[in-house]
């Protein structure tokens, strides 16, 4: 019986045999086992990374956050602490269930050491190349059968998850801000991503009480294509006098019954995210609609990126805040 022909002999020199083989493995392991997720990876100890460290842990998962700088991950749990503390001062958690909780979460510097978990969600700033960069240094250290997501607001899933060595382990992972507070969790497949990868991700939205909202692969997901126009145009009104910030803010609440002003909004979300979020929009669908206001650019460019820097179209550094303009 002739002797069946290996990867490397059947793709002679061309490199592929190794990532092939991997590919392989990496399916097999997938159709022959139910995933069960129990310690998640976290890339990233800000505003969305905590937060999203803060549910999983009060969820009951072992979570393992990760940043560059051990300021922020002090930062970070001191984050955590806080909001869970609040909960119990509302009787929303017990304090057993916030010590339970807090004691979940371990730190790292290293971004290796969330090889061994079964999820890893990034959360890092938006910026393709600095989201790529962390997928490929993360990549060799992975198990077998770990799901990478991304918690993108606007960036190509289909694109990150080319980078890596499980297009079909790959998906779109979005909170809202704040994330204990927000209910939804948007679930973006890329066009490679399986059902058992799906299927493992909305069975974790659903362990955290949240809902979650399936969107194609198209620049902007669902939440921010419609969000974020909408905050680009009340720039746009205020870029062209037709209203102060106060004015364009007060309308919205009180006109169209919206909990925050379009701009109040945008700096708490961070001005800085917006004009990535636009760019993206625009890049990607080529349509003129999309052009992000020249005011939202000459913010950014000053450092005003809303409440993080202390100014945006409010100023922060006093009591009470004030329009900027």
């Amino acid at each position: 019986m002739a002797k069946p022909l290996s990867l490397g002999e059947f793709y002679p020199d061309s490199g592929l045999a190794p990532a092939l083989g991997r590919r392989i493995l990496l399916n097999r392991q997938a159709k022959g086992t139910h995933m069960e997720i129990a310690k998640v990876g976290i890339v990233g100890a800000g505003q969305m990374g905590n937060g999203i460290a803060h549910v999983f842990a009060l969820a009951g998962y072992d979570v393992l956050l990760n940043d560059i700088s051990q300021e922020r991950l002090t930062q970070g749990i001191e984050s955590i602490g806080g909001n869970l503390d609040r909960q119990v001062a509302r009787h929303k958690i017990t304090t057993a269930q916030k010590d339970s909780a807090m004691a979940r979460i371990a730190t790292t510097m290293v971004l290796k050491d969330l090889g061994k978990t079964d999820l890893v969600i990034e959360a890092a700033t938006e910026r393709e190349t600095v989201k790529s960069a962390i997928f490929e240094d993360l990549v060799p250290h992975l198990m077998p059968h770990t799901i990478l997501t991304s918690n993108t607001s606007s960036i190509s899933i289909t694109r990150l998850a080319s980078r890596t060595d499980r297009p079909e382990k790959f998906m779109g992972f979005h909170f809202m801000n704040p994330v204990p507070i927000m209910q939804l969790v948007e679930l973006i497949r890329g066009i490679a991503t399986d059902e058992p990868t799906y299927k493992a991700c909305l069975t974790v939205v659903e362990r955290l009480g949240k809902t979650a909202a399936s969107a194609e692969d198209f620049p902007g997901f669902i939440v921010n294509r419609i969000l974020m126009p909408m905050i680009n145009e009340a720039v746009y009104t205020l870029y062209e006098g037709i209203g102060s910030v106060k004015s364009i803010d007060e309308s919205l609440k009180l006109g169209a019954n919206h909990p925050m002003g379009p701009l109040e909004l945008a700096d708490f979300i961070g001005l800085d995210t917006c004009l990535a979020i636009m760019n993206v929009l625009h890049d990607g669908l080529a349509d003129t609609k999309y052009r992000p206001c020249p005011l939202l650019t000459k913010y950014v460019e000053a450092g005003w990126l809303g409440r993080k820097s202390d100014r945006g179209f409010y100023d922060y550094r006093g009591e009470i805040p004030v329009p900027t303009r």
